[in-house]
């Protein structure tokens, strides 16, 4: 998958089914420097987007065949570096909920949203999409060892518990330990549980 190039603020999709509604969000969003474009149809978006990711995307949840919250776990397939906002016009508290712990949104919007939140919602997720971007950049280069090491040693397992996780010698993890610091240029343990995060 291609990396969003960058823009004075970020590459921003808006699907909604209501066409006119769409295109005035994707105004909103340009007129506040970001790249924006209006989909009317998930699936439609869903087909290019290997090609043509977002650092944002503005999703209704109340759609046709396929709804927001559907659309967002197939998006996050594809990209789980992309920050999801939903909005609807139909909020409920058990929806609100759900869009930030199942399905991983940023923000839940009722419509008619309030201009401002909706440009901070978007600011604040282009920013995040940006830095997860830039850990996955860095924690790319690992091998799959240094990579079992690394993803053991942020949740706080010591180097002889993760060598014994690992059917390794504790000095072959400390040597796969400072290859990861190398590589993703973090200062230490703390660092590289802030890149996991």
């Amino acid at each position: 998958m291609n990396e969003p190039s960058p823009s004075p603020r970020g590459i921003v999709y808006v699907v909604d089914d209501d066409r006119d509604l769409g295109a005035a969000v994707a105004r909103l969003l340009i007129r506040h420097g970001h790249a924006a474009e209006p989909f009317l149809d998930p699936v439609l978006l869903l087909s290019v987007y290997g090609d043509a990711p977002a650092h944002c995307i503005v999703t209704d949840i109340m759609m046709g065949d396929l709804d927001g919250f559907g659309f967002a776990d197939r998006v996050r397939e594809i990209d789980p570096a992309v920050a999801i906002i939903f909005m609807t016009a139909w909020p409920t508290t058990a929806n609100a909920v759900d869009s930030v712990r199942r399905y991983g949104g940023l923000d839940y919007l009722e419509k008619p949203f309030d201009e401002a939140r909706l440009v901070a919602a978007v600011a604040e997720g282009v920013a995040w999409s940006r830095q997860q971007r830039a850990v996955r950049a860095r924690t790319a280069m690992l091998s799959p060892r240094e990579r079992a090491v690394f993803d053991l040693l942020v949740l706080g397992h010591s180097n002889k518990v993760v060598a014994a996780m690992l059917g390794l010698s504790p000095k072959t993890i400390e040597d796969h330990r400072a290859a990861i610091v190398a590589k993703t240029g973090a200062n230490g343990l703390a660092q590289l549980i802030a890149l996991s995060r």
